[in-house]
């Protein structure tokens, strides 16, 4: 007989719906040979988008440097008895090669190796950069980001994590979360013993957020005796897809500024805007010293789409004194972070190489520009090809702009008796396209998909959701 242990009942009670029970039916139905379009989670490459070149030559050449001088050697070869069918095109470029000799010296023991516990400096210290280039802060003004104050991470999840492990002290402690929510929040407030705290961003002004609402949500919960410790912002959203006007920003600041609390930003969509404009917090901020602001950024989004090697950064200002003691929350992150040593170092390169993309006029540039922007016209093409799908559904609205990987969507018209769970499991079972319905999200009579599946195979599932959604929703399957 098997042994019975108790265990963490936070860890049980947790639900992570874009890996839940529909995608988990998707799963055996492939497994049967069912032919399903997943479109349940962000994970680009998984659905055919290609890496970038520059990324992925840069890494082979890190992992195994004996590469480098190998490739020099094959280009002399070539250079000296040209007659055979390569070209120059076909080796890596001596701009690829002396950047990743460069990345080799400054990492010190290659990437095999341990690296600081907040992440290689030379890494931190690129991303500040990239940070003050984004948001146009003044050389040697104090709105510059401090590489002491950032954190490479083993993606986005990993900070946020961090971020709520800390903050959540006793069980009475609320993090204020928006609805719909990405579920890595609510899971993570759940794992670690905290209070949900809902807010309700308008769906029908394209998902802006105004005083009010945050006042309510705070109202209602400190009535209830919870102690709230921060807000979370996802911008551009999740499972949204919409993209935070300026106005809601600081709207966001001011509540937080007055309520005392911090603000978590999770900007891991900065890059996927099709023509909107991101406004991130660090800049909202500007000159704003009562407020602690964290701020998350991923590999694993935008045109890169490296979800597998996990790699991101926090960025962390106006760090408040932890109470108690002679600290602050950057050395407690510090401390924190020692007890695994340092995220994943291949992960860290990669996050180097999202904010130092190819500076030097050339071929490299070209391709790198070429392959980003063919990533995110294709991206929003999808969109609009789903968008207009909705057209033809009964009862089907989005709002909002189009941003992020997602797409919203709410049911207005579903049968006596069912929900959104019902209707995206049925959709699975008949289509195969497995999406994720809004409750899993928080919100009901909705559901979200990722646009992210082939052209050639959207053409040939969207025709077959509008059949069975005028089906579905008028009783008539």
């Amino acid at each position: 007989m098997s042994t019975i242990i108790n265990v963490n009942q936070n860890i049980l009670e947790m639900e992570y719906a874009v890996r839940g029970p529909i995608p988990q039916r998707a799963a055996k139905l492939k497994q049967a040979g069912k032919n399903v379009i997943f479109c349940n989670i962000g994970n680009p490459q998984a659905l055919g988008q290609p890496p970038l070149t520059y990324h992925r030559q840069v890494i082979s050449l890190i992992e195994e440097p004996a590469k480098i001088e190998r490739e020099r050697e094959l280009k002399e070869i070539f250079e000296e008895s040209p007659a055979s069918n390569l070209r120059y095109e076909d080796f890596i470029s001596e701009d690829i090669l002396n950047l990743s000799e460069e990345i080799l010296t400054k990492t010190g023991m290659g990437v095999g190796a341990y690296t600081e516990s907040k992440g290689y400096f030379f890494v931190r210290e690129a991303i500040a950069n990239f940070i003050d280039k984004r948001d146009r802060f003044a050389p040697k003004s104090n709105l510059q980001s401090n590489p002491e104050s950032i954190f490479l991470t083993d993606g986005a999840s990993d900070g946020a994590k961090r971020v709520l492990d800390l903050l959540i002290a006793k069980k009475t402690d609320g993090v204020m979360i928006p609805i719909p929510q990405y579920p890595l929040y609510s899971a993570s407030i759940r794992m670690f013993g905290g209070v949900q705290v809902n807010y309700y961003p308008d769906e029908e002004k394209d998902w802006a957020l105004n005083r009010a609402t945050l006042e309510d949500a705070y109202s209602k919960a400190t009535q209830k005796g919870v102690n709230i410790k921060a807000i979370v912002v996802i911008n551009p959203g999740n499972p949204t897809g919409s993209i935070l006007d300026a106005r809601s920003v600081h709207e966001v600041i001011k509540f937080a500024q007055a309520h005392n609390i911090a603000i978590i930003a999770d900007e891991v969509y900065q890059e996927n805007l099709y023509g909107g404009e991101f406004v991130s917090f660090a800049k909202a901020l500007g000159e704003i010293k009562t407020v602690p602001l964290f701020s998350l950024h991923s590999i694993s989004k935008g045109f890169f789409g490296e979800c597998g090697h996990r790699g991101g950064y926090l960025e962390v200002r106006n760090p408040p004194q932890i109470s108690g003691e002679d600290l602050d929350f950057i050395d407690l992150l510090l401390k924190q972070a020692s007890v695994s040593l340092c995220a994943n170092s291949v992960g860290q390169i990669m996050t180097y190489l999202m904010v130092s993309p190819p500076k030097k006029e050339g071929k490299v540039q070209e391709k790198f520009i070429e392959e980003k922007e063919k990533v995110l016209a294709n991206l929003y093409e999808k969109a609009i090809m789903v968008r207009k799908s909705f057209e033809e559904m009964d009862g089907l609205e989005a709002f909002g702009k189009t941003g992020a990987m997602y797409l919203f969507p709410r049911l207005n018209k579903l049968p006596t008796g069912t929900d959104d769970f019902d209707y995206c499991m049925a959709l699975l079972e008949e289509t195969g396209l497995c999406v994720v319905n809004g409750s899993g999200f928080g919100l009901k009579n909705h559901l979200r998909i990722a646009f992210l599946p082939s052209k050639k195979d959207l053409e040939d599932v969207l025709p077959r959701w509008i059949r069975f959604h005028n089906n579905y929703v008028n009783g008539t399957r």
